[in-house]
Order: C-alpha cells, then sequence, then structure tokens
C-alpha cells in the first residue's frame, strides 16, 4: 500500500519513512506542502499523513487541495498543535484522525492501519484483496488483518505478502530468496536475516503455538511452507 508523507521536519521525514518502509508500505516523503501536492497527484496513494506548520502550503491548506480532488483517501494530521480549535478544523476539513506529537512508533502505525481499515470497510474489498484461509486462520489482505478463535490480529503489508505467497503456494516448499523477493523487492540482500526475524514476529501472533507452528513450517535450508 502506497503512503504519502509530508514533513519539514528532515529527522522525523526520515524515521517515519523507515518506520513506514520496514512495515512494508511504499512511501512518498515529501518535505513541504507543495511537493505534497504534487505527489498527491503522481502517486495516488491509499493513505495520506501530514504535518500541518509546512513551508509553501501548510497541512490544512493541504488537506483542502486533495480534498478537492478525492474525498475518500484516508488522511491523518500530525502535529504538535494540541489546541481544540486545531482539531476542530482539521476534522471538518476532511481529515479522519488527528495524531499529536510526540507519539510513538507503535501508536503511528496503529493509526495507519485504523486509518486503512475504516477506509477498506468503506469501499469494500476488491478480487484482488479476497479473504482466505490458513488452517484457523482467515486473513483479510485488504484489511491488514486476519482473525483466530474469535480474535483479531493487526498484519502489515508485509507480513500479508508473506501469507499470501505461502497460500498461493501451499504444499510446496518456499525458498527463501523467492520470499526476499516477492516480499521485500528483487534487490534485497538475500543472505540477511530479516526473513526469519519477521516470521518468527509473524509466528507469534498467528500460531496456537509458534513452538510448534501449524501455518509457517520451516523448510530447513530452503525456507518456509503453509501445508494446507
Amino acid at each position: 500500500m502506497r503512503v504519502l508523507l509530508a514533513e519539514d521536519d528532515p529527522v522525523t521525514l526520515e524515521s517515519l519513512t523507515a518506520c513506514l518502509e520496514g512495515e512494508g508500505y511504499e512511501v512518498a516523503a515529501a518535505p513541504d506542502g507543495l511537493r505534497a501536492i504534487e505527489l498527491f497527484g503522481e502517486r495516488k496513494p491509499d493513505l495520506v499523513c501530514l504535518d500541518i506548520m509546512m513551508p509553501g502550503a501548510d497541512g490544512f491548506e493541504v488537506c483542502r487541495r486533495i480534498r478537492s480532488q478525492d474525498a475518500a483517501v484516508p488522511l491523518l494530521f500530525l502535529s504538535a498543535k494540541s489546541e481544540e480549535i486545531d482539531v476542530v478544523v482539521g476534522l471538518e476539513l476532511g481529515a479522519d484522525d488527528f495524531v499529536r506529537k510526540p507519539f510513538g512508533t507503535r501508536e503511528f502505525l496503529a493509526r495507519v492501519r485504523a486509518a486503512l481499515r475504516r477506509s477498506v470497510a468503506t469501499a469494500g474489498v476488491g478480487r484482488e484483496g479476497e479473504v482466505f484461509e490458513m488452517g484457523a486462520l482467515r486473513v483479510y489482505p485488504r484489511e491488514l488483518r486476519a482473525e483466530r478463535d474469535g480474535g483479531s490480529i493487526d498484519l502489515s503489508p508485509r507480513e500479508v505478502k508473506i501469507l499470501i505467497l505461502l497460500h498461493e503456494r501451499r504444499g510446496e516448499a518456499v525458498h527463501r530468496d523467492a520470499l526476499l523477493d516477492r516480499c521485500w523487492g528483487i534487490d534485497y540482500y538475500p543472505e540477511s536475516r530479516t526473513l526469519d526475524q519477521h516470521v518468527a514476529k509473524l509466528r507469534k501472533r498467528i500460531e496456537r503455538d509458534p513452538a510448534a507452528p501449524e501455518i509457517i513450517e520451516t523448510v530447513r535450508g530452503v525456507g518456509y511452507r503453509f501445508r494446507g
């Protein structure tokens, strides 16, 4: 999923970009409001995150311009401005949420996922986001979540890609390189342990017993498998 991120502080812009990309989002980063407006037209993002105080055009003006083109794309304001009037103005302009600085990366990612889920619920799920099952786990790709035993589990875009590939090739041992190419990109360094770390983290949330996984099995010397 594509995210437009507009923030004039370069350190914050870099850290939030890395945070989103680490979860598998494609990020278009803008250092000011005018560039954000340009990127919105070029990239057609699934979500917009705007700082309020930016040069060129502030977040409120960017929001107005975006809403004149697209009334549905989810939009979050990220700002140190916490006065009630600022929140009211932002929401009345069409923002979906208002995240006050300082905030942690876990809160930020949770707000992003929640906004995307609300957007999907409103728009409906297309063919490319068809729900599928892996044993007792039901995966909702477009909603970035899964369900198991009556509970809902948040997923990142990259985690969804891993599950989709294993489900598509159920019964097969999927090589590590294939997973890295599909879920990270063909230029990703294949010897990295990042894949194993992601799988370990995912197992803790989707497996009944992560030590004896039923959904994502390890195939030694090859990669991973979903028996189906």
